[in-house]
């Protein structure tokens, strides 16, 4: 505009007068566009279109930044979010504005309380009740901040006794006051780790990564926590949390190494397992107690499953030592209880079994397999008092058929009645060599061989006759002949 123009008189007045009409007609607009987005933001509030609503609220205060109102609905949108570290400083600024307008000092307090600052929420509470003392939910709030402060002090006083359960116990009051307040989480957390109970601990520290933009720490120490009690896969979920903070975060980064080597290693060995491939799995177990022997979770966990994969290779010596020694760093895990269980059986020696078996049906009384383990590992020892046919011809329970005929042509000719001359070691000559042919008919034939297995003789009379069957008393209770096998043996029995 020519302001030379607005010397003559009457042209000011009309130059003036112009001006004045565009400035009400811009003025009219703002206030109107604004009108239009807080009306548009109630609407959309009241539908619970949250995130529409804000963006109306957000636009009002870019119209009008000095309208009180508009920040404080925005800061209500927010709380209906869950955001109140925003809505925090649009209340603020709504007192900023207007500092007699006591619902936003009162919202700004509640929220104050919530994050455990009790002095300056019973600031807000007092300024509300100065001019309204008859406001009841200030009175009682300001009595809140007032408890919760004198709470912070004993809690605080307690830690620093170590008298960690009377912490504990004042800081569960403390955080029903203040659920907001991480430092109060954390201090609880540290209590719970220090009366070792670590999960506990990762229940406060959760909330606590929430609570502060950048938790940096809490996110770390959750992993180290998840990490130290064999939790690997939730110790990586949660550094990598760490680590979308700040991807070169020195410590994180350290640790998210070290996780991930040692579960892939893990994840590994459990395929191998699953494969059938066991001694690959043994030497991958061998290096994840490499990788990390200063764990012991890991160390225990190796063990475990070093043991079981022994067990599966029938290398029942080396299983009941490794067995042993895992059941000797966990002494109440049934499942090693089980597996040393299973060596026994492999090493014949039944009695120590079903100890074992005992032993893991008392911490875990409802597994169908320590159960059913149980029944046979009685059930060979029943037979064991008989006959076992394993121990007749001196193989183990892993001997294949090649195996097992070749120990009995050893047996059957140096056990031949025909090599004995006096009638009484002629006697027992014959009655070994009855066995030795047992043995021989069942741990070559399949079906004998698994029934005897699962603890069942399937030569014992009374077990014929419990299933229908039975011979005739016959010295061969069965279609063999224990000669066929080669040699020109020649005798009769007297």
């Amino acid at each position: 505009m020519d302001w030379g123009r607005l010397t003559g008189p009457g042209g000011v007045l009309c130059s003036l007068s112009l001006l004045c009409v565009i400035l009400d007609g811009v003025l009219g607009a703002t206030g109107g566009e604004i009108e239009h987005h807080l009306e548009m933001g109630r609407k959309l509030l009241a539908a619970g279109q949250l995130a529409e609503a804000l963006s109306h609220y957000h636009s009002a205060v870019e119209v009008d930044s000095k309208n009180y109102l508009t920040y404080y609905k925005r800061a209500a949108v927010f709380l209906a979010m869950g955001k109140s570290r925003s809505a925090l400083p649009d209340l603020t600024r709504a007192v900023q504005l207007k500092p007699d307008f006591l619902a936003a000092r009162l919202q700004r307090g509640n929220i104050l309380l919530k994050q455990g600052n009790a002095q300056e929420a019973r600031d807000d509470f007092e300024a509300v009740l100065r001019p309204s003392p008859e406001y009841a939910d200030a009175r009682e709030q300001l009595a809140r901040a007032r408890d919760l402060e004198e709470l912070q002090e004993d809690a605080r006083v307690a830690y620093h006794r170590a008298d960690y359960g009377a912490a504990i116990s004042v800081l569960e009051r403390v955080i029903e006051i203040s659920p907001w307040d991480p430092e109060m989480r954390e201090l609880r957390a540290d209590c719970y780790l220090r009366t070792g109970d670590p999960q506990k601990a990762i229940q406060d520290l959760a909330p606590a990564t929430r609570l502060r933009s950048d938790n940096r720490a809490a996110f770390l120490k959750i992993s180290l926590l998840h990490y130290s009690l064999g939790e690997h896969h939730e110790s990586l979920n949660q550094v990598r949390e760490c680590l979308k903070l700040d991807q070169d975060d020195k410590e994180c980064l350290g640790h998210y190494k070290q996780v991930k080597k040692l579960s892939k290693q893990l994840d590994s060995a459990e395929e191998l397992i699953r494969a059938e491939r066991y001694r690959d799995a043994i030497e991958k177990y061998e290096g994840v107690m490499k990788a990390d022997p200063h764990v012991p979770y890991y160390t225990n966990l190796a063990k475990e499953r070093i043991c079981f994969c022994l067990v599966k290779v029938n290398a029942a010596t080396e299983a009941i030592d490794v067995c042993s020694e895992a059941h000797q760093r966990d002494p109440r895990n049934a499942r090693i209880l089980r597996d040393r269980a299973e060596a026994f059986i492999l090493n014949q020696d039944y009695e120590k079994a079903v100890e074992d078996y005992q032993e893991a049906q008392e911490f875990d009384a409802d597994s169908n397999d320590i159960r059913e383990g149980l029944e046979r590992a009685r059930k060979l020892l029943k037979i064991s008092h008989k006959r076992d046919y394993y121990k007749i011809l001196g193989v183990s329970r892993a001997a294949n058929k090649q195996e097992i005929i070749k120990a009995y042509r050893k047996l059957a000719q140096q056990w031949h009645p025909d090599n004995f001359q006096l009638e009484a070691e002629k006697k027992e000559a014959e009655k070994k060599f009855i066995d030795i042919a047992s043995a021989k008919e069942v741990l070559t034939d399949p079906e004998m061989r698994q029934k005897f297995d699962a603890g069942e003789d399937p030569l014992d009379p009374e077990n014929q006759q419990q299933q229908g069957g039975g011979h005739n008393g016959h010295a061969w209770p069965f279609s063999f002949n224990p000669f066929e096998s080669g040699g020109s043996f020649h005798f009769k029995f007297q």
